[in-house]
């Protein structure tokens, strides 16, 4: 079985999340570059992301996830589109018949909305796991192990495709071939850890074996 990573992965939704959050941390007082929003928050939780902001110096109240939240997926649900080429490799999986699944750090309700806008919550209908799911988010294995027990594949029989290096970590500590996409993703965070690392979803097709 192959398991997604899905923001960064198979939904383009990273800039836009970052653009967000860096709106927001610069109202409450806490002014960060792009790549800074990137480097520091990209593969985390939002949970993670206010805890990280915070101690750089953002005022952010207490309520500030019940606020961010609403501000992305507005976001998302007008701008989102599936990482290029993504589609093209579902197809060859498909015709592979070699099961596949997303494992996220991000809640259901964002994938729900980044999904449903790109046409593709169909195609993971059953198979969609959260960290909501799971005791412990990425760099823990939980939401890797807990897709390839619900889909009874032992662990050594599972690809994880990750853009961010909590993320490879993760699938790394799950037993599991890591292969890292570093699209948006400096590949110097990703190539200590990962088995293969890529850089256009064209090449991912050959890694598999398809």
């Amino acid at each position: 079985m192959v398991i997604f990573d899905c923001d960064g992965v198979i939904v383009d939704s990273e800039s836009i999340t970052d653009r967000v959050m860096q709106a927001s941390f610069k109202r409450y007082g806490l002014e960060l570059a792009t790549d800074e929003i990137a480097r520091l928050f990209v593969g985390g939780t939002m949970q993670g992301a206010m805890d990280n902001a915070i101690k750089l110096g953002a005022a952010l109240p207490s309520d500030w996830l019940d606020l961010i939240y609403p501000e992305i997926f507005n976001a998302l649900e007008q701008e989102v589109k599936p990482i290029p080429d993504v589609i093209t490799v579902l197809n060859m999986l498909d015709a592979a018949s070699i099961p596949y699944a997303i494992g996220s750090n991000g809640p259901h309700a964002k994938m729900e909305v980044t999904l449903t806008r790109t046409g593709l919550k169909e195609r993971f209908k059953g198979r969609i796991y959260s960290r909501e799911d799971v005791p412990n988010a990425k760099p823990a294995p939980d939401v890797y192990l807990h897709a390839a027990k619900q889909a009874g594949i032992a662990p050594e029989r599972c690809v994880v495709i990750e853009d961010s290096a909590s993320g490879a970590k993760a699938g790394v500590a799950a037993g599991m071939r890591t292969y890292g996409f570093y699209g948006e993703t400096p590949r110097e965070r990703l190539a200590p850890i990962c088995d293969e690392l890529f850089g256009d979803m064209k090449e991912l097709p050959k890694l598999l074996g398809l």
